[in-house]
């Protein structure tokens, strides 16, 4: 009977030990993740977390960016992005979904699948630093 006991809790362990890598294995890697965090910062019109996401190469161009939609309503729709390649230390992040704007009642979307996003590590994070 005691072996009995030892072969479900050892199952049970395993069983426990399965779910624990399954649901740390289905996060997203740290470059799209990044660019997801930078098109939330850009719709929310929020320039310190846009900064905070960018190259410090791309961090102008960034504001510019969010002073564009400064006069507009903007939420993200349907978002969701994945890595599409590397070069160097360049990793290539593509996006489906769109940028949903709103100026004085006239309703347009950006397509955020017609570019592909460029992330790079710089001081131990993944940012954003520009697209092609």
């Amino acid at each position: 009977m005691k072996k009995n006991y030892s072969n479900f809790y050892l199952t049970m362990i395993m069983i426990l030990f399965t779910l624990l890598l399954v649901s740390c294995s289905g996060g997203k890697d740290g470059a799209t993740q990044a660019i997801e965090s930078y098109i939330q910062a850009l719709s929310d019109k929020d320039s310190v977390q846009i900064s905070n996401y960018s190259c410090s190469d791309w961090e102008q161009n960034a504001l510019i960016e969010v002073d564009s939609l400064t006069a507009v309503g903007s939420t993200v729709e349907n978002l969701e992005c994945k890595q599409s390649g590397q070069d160097g230390e360049d990793v290539f992040v593509t996006c489906t979904g769109f940028l949903a704007l709103d100026y004085d009642g006239e309703a347009q979307q950006i397509d955020l699948s017609t570019r592909t996003y460029i992330a790079r590590q710089e001081g131990g994070e993944w940012r954003m630093c520009g697209y092609k």
